[in-house]
């Protein structure tokens, strides 16, 4: 089975418990849909565990490019270098905007997982494209900013998957649904609070986890939805 869930924001515990309620299995495919650090607990931690799982496919938010670029900074730090003012005034801004337990958990590994962590970073998909259950899918952390109906996905930039929701009451991509996190369901008008929300060709799925609201999952072969409260 495929399924997604986006914006874990270091909820470790509950992806655990997530994948004991769907019974995920080497054969199914995991999409990761952005924000994996930042805000919750265990951000590093879960970073590592989804480094060792072959079948989750992580694809970038804004809060992982953000990570990439500070922890890079901090690491050259900690080996010595002097800091860059302009690298270290950011720093302090994430400290204060969830970056804490995000540095606190990247200062305690070794010198190999910190490698580790910085290269699974910079590999993670800006987008993925994906049919399952008969249907087109475009899985993106937040939509396409100033997309123009045609245009190649290749000729964007990273900021252009992350910084502009699509909106939920407009198809962007003919015959193709996007399922995004980014914006919490409970932002959006009409929705559900911590439930899933499908949109006009749009499917937004980040719940609120990080924000004491469920954990969302959808299965995209069949769209059953799950909730995990804690």
């Amino acid at each position: 089975m495929t399924y997604a869930v986006a914006n874990l924001h270091g909820c470790f515990n509950k992806f655990k418990k997530l994948l004991r309620e769907i019974k995920f299995s080497d054969n199914d495919v995991m999409y990761v849909i952005g924000d994996i650090v930042d805000y919750g607990e265990e951000p590093i931690e879960l970073l590592c565990d989804l480094s060792m799982r072959y079948n989750v496919i992580p694809i970038v938010g804004e809060c992982d490019l953000r990570a990439l670029e500070l922890l890079t900074e901090l690491d050259k730090m900690l080996g010595g270098a002097s800091p860059d003012p302009e690298a270290f005034a950011k720093m302090t801004e994430w400290l204060q905007d969830g970056g804490q337990k995000t540095i606190e958990g990247f200062k305690a590994l070794d010198e190999d997982m910190k490698e580790g962590v910085l290269e699974y970073l910079s590999d993670m998909s800006l987008y993925e494209e994906v049919e399952a259950g008969g249907k087109k899918y475009l899985l993106v952390h937040a939509g396409i900013a100033d997309y123009s109906e045609g245009s190649d996905l290749e000729d964007y930039m990273p900021e252009d998957f992350i910084r502009e929701s699509v909106d939920p009451e407009r198809a962007l991509i003919e015959g193709v649904t996007l399922v995004v996190g980014h914006k919490p369901t409970y932002e959006i008008e009409g929705a559900e609070k911590g439930k899933i929300y499908h949109g006009e060709g749009s499917i937004f799925i980040d719940c609120g986890a990080a924000y004491d609201e469920p954990l969302g999952c959808i299965c995209l072969d069949n769209g059953k939805e799950y909730y995990i409260y804690d």
